[in-house]
């Protein structure tokens, strides 16, 4: 059995009864019934279709594949396909919601119980002295959640970024992966969030039948959000793209002074083998078979090798 309400005259007067009963209660002027549906059964479909009379084209969008966010307008009712969003391990999740919009009724389709409409139900009881606009206090509520949830979700993706770029800088190894999925995270965000703006100002600017001046408002305060989620995922796009290029800069830096190192002691191991070699000759050369061309060598070998050192370590090479 699907969740509901039942409204009269702006108060809440019963819940949890069967959604067979909606039917039934619309026949009354004053109320306003709430229900929802989770992956609904034929006969839910049924009921959306003989008692409410919804058009086939929304219940064909609501029961089949994803469908991106808008708003499409019918006779005698508007349709909503929004998404809401969790986050967590640098990747995004998405559910399906799809909202009828009817006078007196507000159906809500999920497509899974992995978006909890426990944040929704607070923000009815939270503002329940305008619960008496009817059906647009309910659609706010429900709207003003999911757009928190896309902002909430960009917060911590920016959090997620800075982090990540902290490590760069800390030269840290195997960040590649993490900001892959950072990417993909976003990408997945921006093409649910974005078009809530567009969806907002529908309902704004071209159905204000809907929207009374009470609630209008709240209705503004959601639209807000919407740009500001709509800003930062723009700048986190930059960001993201930012990450790797300092990644790559980062790595070549460091593979600068890797190189610079390796140089550097070749350059010292290649005196004593220089020096070595040409002691190592068969030929006469001076100090050849005595004691003190030895100790010429040995001490030409440790002099020129402490000189490199130190002039590479003066530069920074070592």
């Amino acid at each position: 059995m699907g969740r509901t309400r039942l409204y009269r005259n702006g108060e809440l007067v019963d819940e949890d009864f069967p959604v067979a009963d909606v039917a039934h209660l619309v026949e009354d002027p004053s109320a306003v019934v709430w229900f929802d549906l989770c992956a609904p059964s034929e006969s839910d479909v049924g009921l959306l279709r003989d008692e409410l009379g919804l058009h086939d084209l929304a219940i064909e969008d609501a029961l089949g594949e994803r469908q991106r966010p808008k708003v499409d307008r019918y006779p005698t009712h508007l349709f909503l396909a929004i998404h809401a969003v969790t986050y967590a391990d640098h990747e995004v999740a998405t559910t399906e919601v799809d909202v009828f919009v009817l006078p007196q009724v507000l159906v809500t389709v999920r497509e899974s119980e992995r978006y909890s409409l426990d944040g929704v139900l607070r923000r009815w009881d939270a503002g329940a002295p305008l619960s008496r606009c009817g059906v647009s206090f309910l659609l706010h509520g429900l709207l003003d959640d999911v757009v928190d949830g896309h902002y909430a979700a960009a917060q911590a993706l920016d959090d997620d970024i800075e982090a990540v770029e902290d490590k760069i800088y800390q030269e840290k190894p195997h960040l590649g992966r993490k900001i892959l999925k950072l990417r993909r995270a976003l990408v997945h965000l921006r093409r649910v969030a974005m078009p809530m703006r567009e969806i907002l100002g529908s309902l704004l600017h071209r159905d204000q039948s809907l929207i009374s001046d009470d609630l209008m408002p709240y209705y503004l305060d959601v639209k807000d959000h919407t740009l500001f989620t709509a800003e930062l995922t723009e700048s986190l796009r930059e960001l993201v793209t930012n990450l790797r290029e300092a990644e790559v800069a980062v790595q070549g830096n460091r593979l600068n002074s890797i190189m610079k190192k390796v140089t550097s002691w070749a350059a010292i191991i290649a005196v004593p083998t220089a020096i070595s070699g040409y002691y190592g000759m068969n030929v006469p050369y001076p100090g050849f078979e005595q004691r003190w061309g030895f100790w010429v060598s040995t001490l030409g070998i440790l002099a020129l090798s402490y000189f490199l050192y130190l002039m590479f370590k003066r530069r920074d090479w070592l």
